[in-house]
């Protein structure tokens, strides 16, 4: 069997992921934002890929779907886990990477992602994987972080203190349009997009900051990193404050992001 080169990268993310939950409570309605946008159906055949806690699949269980969800971390996997028993939804959640989907060809008629499946290191790879357990003439959609706003710019901080391994595709790429019709290239359809915002309430920038260390994988790594280098970290926090003051307004960070849809060929 292959040797996965990113294996390392991944059991990192696997890790720093875990404090995501309380993430979650901000990027539920957005949830449903993608959800409306893929228009699922009662009845398809649906996968949340990095589904994280679960609230997009819960949110298309609602909704009628047949939903499973995969993602690396076996902590989110259980929030996850919960928050479908507390609806009674039947959702079959399991722990797996989107780089190497373990589903047949052609099993899903919506394959889902909401700020997931973009921290695939190989995009290339991803998108393959995705698009091979999709039927065709099935959906695609997904949610991403445009390079040039709030959190693509937080990424693009994040990477100048602690980058990423040699071959790894930055995050935010994934939420340039002209990137996305690249990469999806010919294999789809019918491409559309839509922008939205979700807002984030936060004291401050400072509390903003803090919170995001706190929960946010890439953040806690950085700061487990720079715990030895107080001025360095301390350097990156009041970079980080006056970038997010920048979308700061009235008790709340406006994090604006980008929706995708496609039909496979």
């Amino acid at each position: 069997m292959a040797v996965d080169p990113f294996a390392q990268f991944k059991a990192m993310q696997r890790e720093s992921w875990a404090r995501f939950a309380p993430l979650a409570t901000s990027t539920t309605p957005a949830a449903a934002s993608l959800v409306e946008f893929a228009d699922i159906r009662a009845g398809e055949r649906v996968l949340d890929v990095a589904c994280g806690t679960g609230v997009v699949a819960v949110t298309a269980a609602r909704r009628g779907a047949r939903v499973r969800g995969l993602d690396l971390s076996p902590v989110l996997l259980e929030e996850a886990r919960h928050n479908a028993a507390l609806i009674a939804a039947e959702i079959d959640f399991i722990e797996g990477d989107v780089e190497a989907l373990p589903y047949d060809d052609a099993s899903f008629d919506v394959v889902l992602s909401q700020f997931g499946h973009m921290f695939a290191p190989r995009p290339e790879v991803a998108v393959s994987e995705i698009l091979r357990v999709l039927k065709p003439g099935g959906r695609i959609a997904f949610s991403t972080w445009p390079p040039e706003l709030m959190i693509g710019r937080m990424f693009a901080l994040t990477a100048t203190y602690l980058p990423p391994p040699a071959g790894v595709a930055p995050p935010p790429a994934w939420g340039d349009v002209n990137v996305i019709r690249q990469r999806l290239g010919e294999s789809v359809r019918d491409l559309r997009f839509h922008r939205d915002e979700m807002r984030v309430p936060a004291l401050s920038p400072q509390h903003y900051r803090a919170w995001m260390e706190a929960t946010a994988g890439p953040l806690i790594k950085l700061v487990q990193t720079l715990a030895d280098q107080p001025q360095r970290l301390a350097q990156f926090r009041g970079e980080f404050e006056a970038l997010s003051g920048q979308f700061f307004q009235r008790n709340f960070v406006r994090q604006s992001y980008l929706m995708t849809q496609a039909v496979k060929r």
